[in-house]
Formats: C-alpha cells, sequence, structure tokens
C-alpha cells in the first residue's frame, strides 16, 4: 500500500502550497511513507485526471469556494480515496491519521471482563496504597483543622482583648 499525495508544484495559490507544506511536514514528522505526485509536471496528465476523477472532496478554499476540479493536495491509499487537506487535517487533530490513510484498523477496545467473569481482578498496580495513603492524610488534615477550629476560636478571643489593651 502506497500513500500518494497528490500536489501542484506550480499553484499560484498560497493556501494550496501552504496546506500542500503541511501535508508533507506531518507526514515525515510521523514517518508515514508516501509517494508525492505533482500533477502540473510533464507526462502525469494521466495522474491529474485519476486525481480530478476520484477525489470525493474538491478542496475548497477561502479564495475558491467552489472549484470546478479537485483542489491539491488529495491523498489516496493506492487507488483508494482517503481525502483532501479538511479532511487530513482533522484526523491529524484527533489522532487518527493512520485510519484515515487506511494503514491500521481501527483498535478495537479491550473487554472489561473475560467471559462475563466479573470476579477477575485488575492487576495491582500499587495506585490502592497511594489512594489509602492520600485518604489517611485528608482525615488527618481535618482532624487538625477542627482542632485549630477549636483553639483558634479561643486564641482569638484573647488576641482581640490584648490588642483592645494595646491601642
Amino acid at each position: 500500500m502506497v500513500i500518494k499525495v497528490y500536489i501542484s508544484g506550480m499553484s499560484g495559490n498560497k493556501e494550496v502550497k501552504k496546506r500542500q507544506q503541511r501535508v508533507t511536514m506531518i507526514m515525515d514528522s510521523k514517518h508515514i511513507e508516501y509517494t508525492v505526485i505533482d500533477i502540473t509536471e510533464p507526462g502525469q496528465e494521466g495522474e491529474k485526471d485519476f486525481m480530478q476523477t476520484n477525489a470525493q472532496h474538491k478542496g475548497c478554499t477561502i479564495s475558491d469556494p467552489n472549484p470546478r476540479h479537485a483542489l491539491p493536495p488529495q491523498l489516496f491509499n493506492d487507488t483508494e480515496y482517503c481525502g483532501d487537506y479538511d479532511d487530513f487535517d482533522m484526523a491529524n487533530e484527533v489522532d487518527n491519521l493512520e485510519v484515515f490513510l487506511k494503514l491500521a484498523a481501527p483498535a478495537a477496545p479491550e473487554p472489561e471482563h473475560k467471559n462475563g467473569d466479573e470476579t477477575t481482578a485488575p492487576p495491582a498496580t500499587g495506585d490502592d496504597d497511594a489512594t489509602n495513603t492520600a485518604a489517611a492524610e485528608d482525615e488527618d488534615e481535618n482532624k487538625e483543622n477542627k482542632t485549630e477550629d477549636n483553639n483558634g476560636a479561643g486564641a482569638g478571643d484573647g488576641a482581640e482583648a490584648e490588642g483592645a489593651n494595646e491601642v
């Protein structure tokens, strides 16, 4: 399976150029192998026709909200359409790029209990001790606060009396 990124090396549209650069930069940073197909190069007319015929989204831009033909970048896995820049960007944002590019099947959630057996306990991680310690510390702190409140009320009364005598 080869990921194909269709681009235009001679686009006059700055937004298209930025989108093409972003797609290739992200693909490189995630170490995803891909082939760049420049539809403006001589001899690539067949690839250009393939992209325009099979692209399901046209890759609308701010400057061209209703393009006649699909604008690059367009992404394919061999001949299977993956999407345009907006689809790619959304998949990247939600960390779902491999599924978008049809490189991996979505991960199935692991069952919590095997064969419906609820007596199977999860492996001990030692977090229980930390939770119990934290609960004990909270309890100790609450006791201290109650003691301070009781002592503080008496001490506060005395402090107010002393403060009145000093002035």
